[in-house]
């Protein structure tokens, strides 16, 4: 029973944290989200979304089961937790694409072609 409540308690609090983190998208996410909201890539995209039971994902696309990641400088100190995160969502039967922020502030149009491409690849 122990086991149970401290699922349903981490559960709880990364829900919390997801509804915290919509609210508050950085530069580069919000971009990423404008252009790929309300299916304008074919599928729908849910922001800050809890995932395999434990992982708050940028925006995951459910219906082709894709976790899309844009990285800032906080990932770059992150690379093993980051690998390890990917391996145990790729486990999970997810997808994972990981966009550095600076390309999707830089180059737009090529961050989407990369989304549009993991998702030709559920086709």
């Amino acid at each position: 029973m122990r086991n149970r409540h401290n699922t349903l308690a981490r559960s709880s609090v990364l829900t919390q944290r997801a509804a915290l983190m919509r609210s508050h998208l950085n530069p580069a996410e919000a971009r990423l989200w404008a252009a790929i909201n309300g299916g304008k890539l074919g599928v729908t995209f849910r922001r800050q979304v809890v995932v395999a039971g434990r992982y708050v994902a940028d925006f995951f696309a459910s219906g082709v089961r894709l976790v899309v990641e844009v990285d800032g400088g906080y990932h770059a100190r992150r690379v093993r937790a980051d690998a390890r995160r990917d391996e145990k969502l790729r486990r999970a039967g997810l997808t994972v694409l990981r966009l550095p922020a600076e390309l999707v502030l830089g180059n737009l149009p090529e961050a989407v072609r990369r989304v549009r491409e993991a998702l030709a690849g559920h086709g």
